[in-house]
Formats: structure tokens, sequence, C-alpha cells
């Protein structure tokens, strides 16, 4: 079983030393609880400073979208009217990265919203807001084509392709577009994959081990945002609320029609009482130079 997920029925979660923080978010549906990363100590202590000060308490979940996520932590939605967007605030400062490949966006992840690569090539966290996965389960066949940053690999491969001395592969793709077969398409730009890779000095490849294909497959994630946010916690119970939370009524920004608050506390508690609570298995620490 993967550490950082309940443990599977029959399972005994061995019981960890030392203390550690339980965060609820209590909502009207039923309280979330999770736990923060280590391994992304900076998020974590910022998350556990804004919940002691009560940042979070009565701020709304404010894009919700099913099978992908709930998202909240913007301080304008504690008193934002109807209709009103949301999603561009914070606590006035962002977070650099620590994006870490052991944890990923299955169901119950918590990770860091952020502004797009455009604007944010570092990848930078809000200071604030977060979302957690809800997502929905993979087939084999999708997780296979995930294998790949589809998205990257074409950006610098039209990049290439308008270059001087690039009229041979720039023609050959023209060719294929004119068939408007998709997979043909991307068939020819992944052909070319080494040599775009080989000419940015970029890797596109998002490698899958089988442990986290199974995960996805049977669980549920949202696997296209893996290596671009910052996962820093999981929930360990309570994913029936983020359900019930997505299945409410949303309007065009999928803003839900009706406010749905948040309170969040964090409880210092020992690891040896969350894992007995709540079956939690505690991720290994890395092995390092691995």
């Amino acid at each position: 079983m993967l550490g950082g997920l309940p443990a599977c029925e029959g399972q005994k979660a061995k019981a960890p030393a030392g203390k550690d923080f339980l965060v609820t978010i209590e909502t009207e549906y039923g309280p979330i609880y999770a736990v923060l990363h280590d391994q992304t100590p900076n998020h974590k202590a910022n998350f556990i400073k804004l919940a002691k000060k009560g940042y979070y308490d009565s701020l709304l979940f404010h894009r919700v979208i099913p099978e992908f996520m709930v998202q909240g932590g913007d301080p304008l939605s504690k008193t934002a009217p109807p209709g009103q967007p949301l999603g561009n605030n914070g606590p006035g400062y962002t977070q650099p990265a620590e994006i870490v490949p052991q944890f990923y966006h299955g169901r119950g992840a918590i990770s860091a919203a952020r502004k797009p690569d455009q604007v944010n090539p570092k990848k930078e966290s809000d200071g604030g807001q977060f979302f957690i996965v809800q997502g929905k389960k993979i087939s084999q066949a999708e997780l296979e084509a995930m294998k790949v940053d589809l998205q990257t690999l074409y950006q610098y491969f039209v990049k290439l392709a308008q270059q001087p001395g690039q009229e041979a592969l720039r023609n050959g793709y023209m060719q294929v577009e004119q068939t408007q077969d998709e997979q043909q398409m991307i068939a020819y730009i992944l052909k070319n994959k080494d040599l775009v890779e080989a000419t940015y000095n970029i890797e596109v490849d998002r490698p899958m081990d089988a442990q986290r294909m199974k995960v996805y497959q049977e669980q549920g994630g949202a696997p296209f945002l893996d290596g671009g946010y910052t996962v820093f916690g999981q929930v360990i119970s309570g994913m029936e609320a983020v359900d019930k939370i997505t299945a409410q009524p949303r309007d065009g920004m999928d803003r839900p029609q009706q406010n749905i608050r948040m309170k969040v506390k964090v409880t210092e508690m020992s690891r040896a009482a969350i894992t007995k609570r709540f079956g939690y298995v505690y991720p290994a620490p890395a092995v390092q130079g691995k």
C-alpha cells in the first residue's frame, strides 16, 4: 500500500513516532480530516500558521468542479456577493514550489493553487489558496497517454518547426495536419520527441510507476496535474463531504450558487494517535540520493 493513503482493509498501519498536526476542515456537509507532508516543510508550516491565525475561517469553496476538485482560500470570498469573480487573491505572497515526486494528485490530495506557467514559470504556489482533489478513475489507456507531457512537447515542437533549416519537419507535420486525424498528429510529434528534447534540453516524460497507476485506476485522481503543482497534504477521512460539495449547483464560473464556507483548525496529536484513529499510513522518508 502506498504510504500517505488510508490503510487497506486487513492491513495493519504501523504506529509512527513523534507528533504531528491533524487538520480539520469543517463544512456544512461534514468534517474533512487531513495531514500535511513533512517533505513539503514550507507549505506545511505556512498552512498551519494561517490556520492558527483564523485566516481560512468563513472563506468559501469558491471553485468547485465535479470529478476534479474543490478550491478555497481566497480572502475576498468571505464577503463576496453572488457573481463576484474569485480566485486571484491571497495573503499577499507566494511560496516557492515544493514539488516532490513521491506525492501526486490522487483522490484526496491537497495541493497548492497557483497562477499559470505563462506568468509563473517557477510554478510558485499561492500563499493561501489550496484545492482538494476529488478526481475520477482513469483507464489504463489514458494513463499510458499521460506518460508524456504532450502539451509541453507540442509547444516546443512548434517552436522547433518554425526554425530555419527545419522545413522537412514543418512540411511533414503540415501534411499530417491536413488529415485532421488527431492520433496521427500526436504520433508524428512523438516520433520527433527525442529531437525536440535534445534541441531544447528538456524532459517531457512523466514517469508513473505501477503503484501510482493502480491508485489512479482504482481510486481516481487528476494525474495531468502531476509535476505542475505542490501536493502538500492528504485527506485521511471525510471525502464524503468533498463529494457532496462537488454535487452542488454552480454558476458559470464554477462557484457554488449557495455559499459553502469552511472553518479550519489544526490540532497537535501524536502520529500514533492519528494512525490509530484513521488508519493512515505515513509515507516513508525519502532515501537520500534516490
